[in-house]
């Protein structure tokens, strides 16, 4: 009988995490993300084709759009509008530099109130630490394999 009321209480512990369990339609959230990483690099495509039309080098123009892409995405991650984005977008909403500058404002904001040094201080790269971390560790490994590859000729 015991064993019996253990496979029961199983079924039902089950049937409650499948109840419990969301369910996702993969489809539906390629496309928010597909339209909303879209919209963020059509941003910086007319932010870009601007400074262009102004006769700006290419690298100013890279520059300034780089640079305005970051602006805004703390400006709606100040506003609380980048989360709420990013819940609906997913993955479209890491478009690099964007999601970069959010992963760097959001603790920011969140953590003011413990102060500039233990607050924003300590705990501004809690996200984005990890990403600069292992970008500059892989970026050293790629140099020294690219330096062996030079040496061998």
């Amino acid at each position: 009988m015991d064993k019996i009321q253990r496979l029961k209480q199983q079924k039902q512990y089950e049937q409650y995490v499948k109840e419990k369990t969301p369910q996702h339609n993969v489809w539906l959230n390629m496309l928010k993300a597909f339209l909303t990483g879209g919209t963020i690099c059509f941003i910086g495509q007319v932010i870009h084709h601007y400074c262009e039309l102004k006769n700006l080098s290419a690298d100013d123009c890279s520059s300034w759009t780089s640079m305005l892409l970051v602006l805004l995405s703390v400006l709606l991650t100040g506003t609380g509008i980048y989360p709420r984005l990013a819940k609906w977008g997913g993955a479209g909403a890491l478009v690099p530099i964007t999601g970069f500058a959010n992963s760097v404002a959001a603790p920011a904001i969140e953590y003011k109130k413990e102060g500039q040094v233990f607050g924003i201080g300590c705990k501004i790269f809690t996200i984005a630490g990890p990403v600069i971390l292992y970008g500059i560790f892989t970026s050293w490994g790629l140099g020294l394999v690219y330096w062996f590859g030079t040496l061998i000729g």
